[in-house]
């Protein structure tokens, strides 16, 4: 007749607590240093090295990924300033009337002479 599994793990169990209630203190706090060492030994030294560098090389890398977002969409704002947009859409539209003083760039009334025979200049066809 074989045992029980269940009865035999049972036994062990019941056995292993009975003898770990009659340890002293002193070799149980032995028994858990040398567990902790055997732990350690066992894990490689990269792997520790590598799991306390990579938590602040991740977040130096989300930081740098964040400046670069932020700071992308600013450079093509220096290139078209805000001021020359209304001008242009105002430009694009088929009326007479030039556009009002504020919404035009301060530059187009620079060289209002310039435009003038530019207007002229349009209507005449060159033949060549």
């Amino acid at each position: 007749m074989t045992p029980d599994p269940d009865k035999l793990a049972q036994r062990a169990r019941a056995l292993y607590l009975d003898a770990s209630r009659q340890l002293d203190p002193a070799t149980s706090g032995r028994l858990r240093a040398a567990r902790r060492q055997a732990l350690e030994a066992a894990q490689p030294a990269s792997a520790r090295v590598a799991s306390r560098l990579l938590l602040p090389a991740g977040a130096f890398a989300v930081l740098a990924l964040a400046t670069l977002m932020i700071w992308q969409p600013l450079r093509h704002a220096d290139h078209a300033p805000a001021h020359a947009v209304p001008a242009a859409s105002t430009a694009d539209t088929d009326t007479d009337l030039p556009p009002d003083a504020d919404s035009a760039d301060p530059q187009l009334y620079q060289n209002l002479d310039f435009y003038d025979w530019l207007a002229a200049n349009d209507r005449v066809k060159v033949r060549r």
